[in-house]
């Protein structure tokens, strides 16, 4: 291209310039005009050319790989487990508290089995075991049971007997009745006042029975205190009874609790004073729990007497 520019150039120079208003003055511009163009194009080519690669934008896409001094997160606990029956992913609002409630398990059982050393650090995210480990025989009772699913009384040798039994007619020791099953509750109503609100899966997960400030709330079966406090928001004072592997209640809005954690208490024994923590009105919010999941109590409960 320099060449080509060159001999134009050459030959342009060694050309006359017509005289103004001779025809050939017209042919001689247009000549001019190409190798022109040609020589500002070739400079404009140059300029680029020699421009410095280190003035150039370079646009890092990433190439999947880590930068120096970046910080990478560990994977949050439990994480391998996720999924997997008998564990939970910890979820934003949740505390040990509700997981222990959602679950139908002591949260502190729960801690324990995670080794958790504050049980009010958790993370969303993380992943907590809610069943006992193999080997952990805290909250569950083992009964020997048929392929048939009854369970059976060992059967003595002929002729023995047990101390102090008793013998049929023909005598042959009769067989022990099987223990009771986890659905053998014996449940009774918490407190007597006017049922307000009913339950309903989506807006109501209990019982809420109004009354007056101090009236008695009743242990509705025998069990444990695995909750006693006011931790868990929209419950206000609340107090839960872990009954055995498959069923909670839960006692909430009341004004003073007579109970602590860790304690046996038995049927129909005060637990709590009704009262309004955290509710507009004088009422006791009751909920059954089988297996952490609400259930409508109603259909647990005994019926009313009159005088309820």
């Amino acid at each position: 291209m320099k060449e080509l520019m060159h001999k134009n150039l050459a030959s342009l120079r060694n050309a006359s310039f017509p005289a103004s208003g001779s025809p050939d003055r017209a042919a001689w511009a247009s000549r001019l005009a190409l190798p022109c163009a040609l020589a500002a194009t070739l400079l404009l080519a140059v300029g680029c050319g020699t421009r410095s690669l280190g003035n150039v934008p370079v646009e890092d896409r990433g190439t999947g790989t880590t930068r120096p001094g970046a910080e990478i997160k560990p994977p949050l606990p439990g994480a391998e487990n996720a999924g997997k029956p008998g564990y939970y992913m910890v979820k934003p609002g949740d505390t040990m508290i509700r997981i222990g409630l959602e679950t139908g398990q002591n949260w502190r059982d729960i801690a324990r089995w995670n080794g958790l050393e504050n049980p009010n650090l958790i993370e969303v995210g993380q992943v907590l075991r809610v069943v006992p480990p193999n080997g952990d025989g805290a909250q569950v009772v083992t009964r020997p049971v048929t392929p048939g699913g009854m369970a059976v009384a060992p059967v003595p040798p002929v002729g023995a007997s047990r101390p102090g039994a008793a013998l049929s007619n023909n005598g042959v020791q009769p067989t022990a009745p099987p223990p009771a099953s986890d659905e053998d509750v014996g449940w009774i109503w918490p407190a007597q006042g006017t049922l307000v609100a009913g339950f309903d899966e989506a807006k109501n997960k209990g019982l809420d029975i109004s009354g007056k400030a101090g009236a008695p709330v009743l242990a509705s079966a025998d069990g444990r205190v695995v909750y006693a406090g006011d931790s868990l928001r929209g419950y206000g004072n609340l107090v839960i009874l872990k009954h055995n592997n498959t069923f909670m209640s839960a006692y909430a809005h009341n004004k003073t609790l007579l109970v602590k954690e860790d304690q046996t208490v038995k049927k129909g024994q005060k637990i709590a004073e009704m009262g309004n923590s955290d509710s507009e009105k004088v009422k006791l919010h009751f909920e059954i729990r089988r297996q952490g999941k609400p259930v409508d109590p109603a259909k647990y409960l005994p019926p009313r007497s009159a005088s309820q």
